[in-house]
């Protein structure tokens, strides 16, 4: 297996980014791979730079046993170079990366998460920033979801 980066991007890197950085990261300790695949989030805007993610994703990660520690920052020009997988949460995030990226072959490294879906048949993670309880457990039965297809495909 090859070294290989991910990086997860949504709207402010406070909500879905951040908490499919938190399960992947915990997938992957759990395989013995953190040697093997080095994981990060980011925002298409820099709405919440430097913050901790929301206080009420961190509530529900935390109810399924995640950690979310990670702070907000917006996606960079690098970030096309330095990472070999870019993962948006919905339409408008692949739409503003596909914009930013610099090159084709930047272009070519974008997907939507939930392609790695196998159990949830939505194309897109909702933003729960306006919703309720329910919709922070969505994202993160979705990412769970997403993100063992993603380790599966990796292996």
């Amino acid at each position: 297996m090859k070294n290989t980066s991910i990086l997860f991007v949504c709207l402010g890197n406070i909500c879905r980014s951040p908490m499919a950085e938190g399960i992947m990261k915990t997938y992957i300790q759990k395989a013995g791979l953190t040697h093997k695949i080095h994981i990060d989030s980011a925002g298409t805007h820099n709405y919440h730079e430097g913050e901790l993610p929301d206080a009420r994703m961190r509530q529900h990660a935390f109810q399924r046993g995640y950690d979310l520690t990670h702070r907000s920052r917006p996606i960079k020009t690098e970030d096309f170079d330095n990472f070999d997988l870019i993962l948006a949460m919905d339409d408008s995030n692949l739409s503003d990366l596909m914009r930013k990226a610099p090159t084709v072959e930047a272009q070519q490294k974008i997907k939507r998460i939930t392609d790695y879906c196998s159990r949830h048949t939505l194309d897109h993670v909702p933003d729960p920033y306006y919703g309720g309880a329910e919709g922070f457990n969505l994202v993160i039965d979705l990412l769970e979801d997403a993100c063992e297809g993603l380790l599966k495909a990796i292996k």
